[in-house]
């Protein structure tokens, strides 16, 4: 038998210590869209080693729609989705033992041009409102009940309804065909940056309706049995956005890379606009004091939307948001 020499026995060595690393990280399957905003924080996690970190490595499974994505989840094919509490609510109601991470509390509002006239909710009235998500869309209901309580104006009822896909609407806002539009955040963040304005956003409305503070929209979202078969992974992925989430509140120099890698097509106007709206949204509240705000909103949402919207249970499901979230 021939003797290793040293150069060879340190190769050895380095081989299994970079095994040993990659053996250590736990693969967490993200379930996102395509096209989704979220993917901004998982592009910026891998590329500055924030998931390897914290002991994981995040790997990104694309998705073309929402649905897609929560069957792939309730079929183990992934690890994590983005969602919102209210469907988790609903699932955990019907048995599943799903939970919520808080990840983003940006929320759309409703657009108007510029140099519109229109300064408030009551002067609406008998206008033409595109809105995204259909009539059981959150913050559309939110926006009628606050509409409702304060001016006594039926917006689905006293005004032309067109309901239709995100980037629709705000195409046909752009041209005019709509005197306001209701879309999401990053489309109404668009529509700032070439010169529209906010008028109301959904989060007045959850504050107008009794919320004391910003509550997540939408969040990550698993089961309970995955996080308690792979505790560190879990909580990993959260200490990873959450890291991330940091990078992405301090540093206008990574928004401008994500612009340069690709990964947000925006033009640089626009970029800063959902820079700012993004930062807007990162949750910063104590869990607590989210998860009784989220209980008050899903109680007006009941009210609001019926069992079309939270199916047989008219109060958030208790576990909805991650118990490990509050230790």
């Amino acid at each position: 038998m021939s003797k290793i020499t040293i150069k060879q026995w340190f190769g050895v060595c380095v081989l299994v210590l970079m095994t040993s690393v990659v053996g250590a990280a736990d693969k967490v399957k993200v379930g996102l869209l395509k096209y989704g905003t979220v993917n901004w924080e998982l592009k910026s996690m891998k590329a500055n080693g924030l998931d390897a970190a914290n002991g994981i490595e995040a790997a990104v499974v694309p998705f073309a729609s929402g649905d897609a994505t929560k069957i792939a989840l309730q079929g183990g094919e992934v690890d994590v989705i983005v969602s919102d509490w209210l469907w988790v609510s609903r699932q955990r109601a019907s048995g599943q033992d799903l939970t919520f991470v808080p990840y983003s509390s940006s929320v759309g509002a409703i657009m108007v041009p510029g140099d519109s006239p229109i300064s408030s909710l009551a002067e609406l009235k008998g206008q033409k409102i595109g809105v995204a998500g259909g009539p059981l869309d959150k913050s559309w209901l939110l926006l009628q009940g606050m509409a409702k309580q304060e001016h006594g104006l039926d917006l689905a009822a006293e005004n032309e309804i067109v309901f239709g896909a995100p980037p629709l609407l705000a195409e046909k806002t752009r041209e005019g065909e709509l005197t306001a539009m209701l879309n999401f955040w990053h489309y109404c963040a668009r529509l700032e940056a070439v010169g529209f304005k906010r008028l109301v956003s959904a989060a007045e409305a959850a504050a107008a309706l009794g919320a004391s503070g910003d509550v997540s929209a939408i969040g990550y979202v698993f089961s309970n049995k995955w996080a308690e078969e792979n505790p560190e992974a879990a909580m990993g992925f959260v200490k990873a956005s959450r890291a991330t989430k940091a990078l992405l509140n301090d540093s206008d120099e990574e928004w401008v890379r994500l612009g340069e890698s690709g990964a947000i097509k925006d033009k640089p106007e626009a970029r800063d606009v959902l820079r700012d709206r993004f930062r807007e949204g990162i949750p910063g509240r104590a869990i607590a004091e989210e998860i009784t705000d989220a209980a008050t909103v899903y109680g007006i949402l009941a009210e609001l939307g019926g069992s079309k919207l939270v199916g047989d249970s008219p109060t958030m499901v208790d576990g909805t948001y991650w118990p490990k979230l509050a230790e």
